[in-house]
């Protein structure tokens, strides 16, 4: 059995993350591998680059009330978002670029294919992005998206989620997962979320209140924290950007 020494490497348990095929998430019938996966190992040249400059981004790529603003405040209930990137051991990974996106807080994504009949949000792109500090940590401030419905065997809806994408020192390194909100109801029947058997795994892709970092009269907080590989890794994205 290995011990909890700085030198331990986990396997990734395939079996954590979302089956390829559950037929009660309809679009997964069709894209899902007909053969077993083959693992293909990696090369020097795709885990050393290309690599990501910093000097892109301002302080304001965080801030999604404020980096879409064109004439007043984005509608919606105010929340940040944190959270460390932790590797198997629970040590903080510096310098790992994250991206977020999201619907807008009538559960409308800013997207030429998103028909779904609630209003944009002309002050909201519902996009934004950081760097994780030496200590690992991330925020985000955004809006608490809206849930909205989908196509699944007959009317669905998604739970409010948020995406996210965290790429390491190079562009092969990347993780693309998304997380709920505690208390949501809709979370145990989505058919995107039951994609992902282990209970614990569930619990895993939810950001819980965190009312000690909520600021004042402003915006209430949740605490997300993604940890990289190992038994408590951050589960993979099953929606696939939806």
């Amino acid at each position: 059995m290995a011990s909890d020494t700085i030198s331990d490497y986990y396997p990734r348990d395939r079996s954590w993350h979302p089956k390829g095929l559950t037929p009660a998430y309809n679009s997964s019938v069709l894209r899902s591998p007909k053969r077993a996966l083959l693992q293909m190992p990696t090369s020097l040249s795709e885990t050393s680059g290309p690599v990501f400059g910093h000097n892109f981004l301002s302080e304001q790529d965080s801030d999604m009330l404020s980096n879409a603003i064109v004439d007043g405040d984005p509608v919606g209930e105010r929340i940040i978002v944190s959270g460390r990137v932790l590797d198997e051991n629970a040590r903080p990974q510096a310098s790992v670029l994250i991206e977020a996106w999201q619907a807008n807080a009538g559960g409308r994504y800013r997207h030429v294919r998103d028909g779904y009949l609630a209003p944009l949000d002309k002050n909201f792109s519902g996009y934004g992005r950081c760097v994780s500090d030496e200590q690992g940590n991330y925020t985000f401030r955004t809006l608490r998206p809206g849930p909205y419905p989908y196509a699944n065997n007959g009317p669905a809806w998604r739970p409010a989620h948020i995406h996210l994408s965290l790429l390491g020192a190079a562009f092969a390194q990347r993780l693309v997962t998304q997380f709920y909100f505690e208390g949501d109801p809709l979370i145990k029947h989505c058919a995107i979320v039951n994609s992902v058997s282990d209970p614990a795994a569930v619990d895993r892709l939810v950001a819980k209140l965190d009312l000690e970092n909520a600021a004042p009269f402003d915006a209430l907080a949740y605490r997300f924290d993604i940890v990289l590989r190992g038994r408590n890794e951050t589960p993979l994205d099953a929606g696939h950007g939806r």
